[in-house]
């Protein structure tokens, strides 16, 4: 069979809000440089570049976000870097580049790719990556990369793994919501549960299809927007059609109605994984990958200069300040210039709370 035409689809309109102050409506989160010098966004794109070349990306993000990704990630096609009208979720975004490939080749294969996903070994996550997309290609099928969990969390999606396929890939039983903390540890111990990494694979064939079957109102919108492609009349389409779609993730709107059809029927196959894969979810999940990375002890800090006594377990960002730290622990502490955070690591997930707050407000200089 002749190597698969392969089109990595970046999704990059989050906002990032548990990641405030830093991260904000025109400089999200994906654009941060949070695990390396590169931004979020960048390192996406580097990892996938040696599968695809440069003008197979495609990027769909905002308003907003566009203008400064367009900056970080010049390689890229200026014109495949899409701004949604208006937040649809996952289902409409990447159905929106399958439409418009499906027109050009029905058998291309589409990754859909958060683009705020820390990934440590990089060889091993493009080898399993080729072997999904050969499945992808290979016939009516779905393909999702499931990560294989090292703890009992209880802030992700699982994949319960069915009966062994061909290589590494099994048969996916069914998707798992985010689950309390003692189902969590059941399905680690079970050992059949993987992380759902929100990573997958299909043919243009077979997700227009899928949206055709299970989400025909948005399909028909897709497809008006994607006949006026390439012509002056397509944004204008993306703006009348798009906020018509339906605000349906991938996982509600595709995945768990074709799973129903059972583990031989649905064709939904798991590539299992192991790449020191991290979403950074929020500045705890930081934290904690930032001491894994083993360039700072004690405390993580980003400052001019530091005093610290009795300090430890904490995070500070205050770059270019002296920061002095007396007797605290497991603090988070984030100067941005114009806000300043702080929280504790515990707490830190509900940062998101003060977006929504700022957001009543209509206190758009601080979000």
């Amino acid at each position: 069979m002749a190597k698969p035409e392969f089109f990595p689809v970046i999704l990059a309109g989050g906002r990032g809000t548990r990641f405030w102050p830093l991260s904000r409506k025109a400089f999200a989160k994906q654009l941060l440089p949070l695990n390396s010098e590169q931004s979020m966004i960048q390192e996406t794109a580097a990892r996938l570049l040696p599968l695809a070349p440069a003008e197979n990306f495609w990027i769909i993000t905002n308003q907003h976000l566009r203008p400064a990704i367009g900056r970080q990630l010049k390689q890229l096609p200026r014109k495949q870097i899409v701004a949604e009208p208006m937040g649809r979720n996952t289902a409409p975004a990447i159905g929106l580049a399958a439409f418009i490939l499906y027109r050009r080749n029905p058998k291309a294969v589409l990754g859909l790719f958060p683009s705020d996903q820390v990934i440590a070994k990089e060889k091993k996550f493009r080898k399993d990556l080729a072997e999904g997309i050969r499945l992808a290609a290979a016939g009516d099928n779905i393909v999702v990369m499931g990560v294989k969990p090292t703890r009992p969390e209880t802030g992700y999606g699982y994949i319960e793994a069915g009966a062994a396929y061909k290589g590494s890939a099994t048969r996916v039983r069914r998707f798992c919501e985010k689950p309390k903390e003692d189902v969590a540890k059941q399905f680690v111990a079970a050992g059949n549960f993987y992380w759902n990494s929100g990573m997958f694979l299909w043919s243009a064939q077979t997700l227009v299809n899928a949206l055709r079957q299970n989400l025909p109102n948005t399909a028909q919108q897709l497809e008006k927007i994607a006949a006026a492609w390439g012509t002056r009349k397509f944004e204008a389409a993306l703006k009348k059609f798009y906020p018509q779609c339906d605000d349906k993730s991938v996982d509600y709107g595709i995945l768990e109605p074709r799973s129903a059809a059972g583990e031989e029927g649905s064709n939904i196959f798991c590539v299992p994984a192991d790449w020191g894969w991290n979403d950074l979810g929020s500045w705890a999940a930081h934290f904690e990958h930032r001491m894994a990375q083993g360039k700072q002890k004690h405390n993580v800090i980003n400052a001019g200069d530091t005093f610290l006594l009795e300090a430890e377990g904490n995070y500070i960002h205050a770059p270019g300040k002296f920061v002095a730290a007396v007797g605290v622990h497991n603090l988070v502490v984030v100067d941005s210039g114009d806000a300043l955070l702080i929280t504790t690591l515990e707490r830190s997930q509900d940062v998101g709370k003060i977006v929504k707050y700022l957001d009543a407000q209509k206190n758009s200089k601080l979000v």
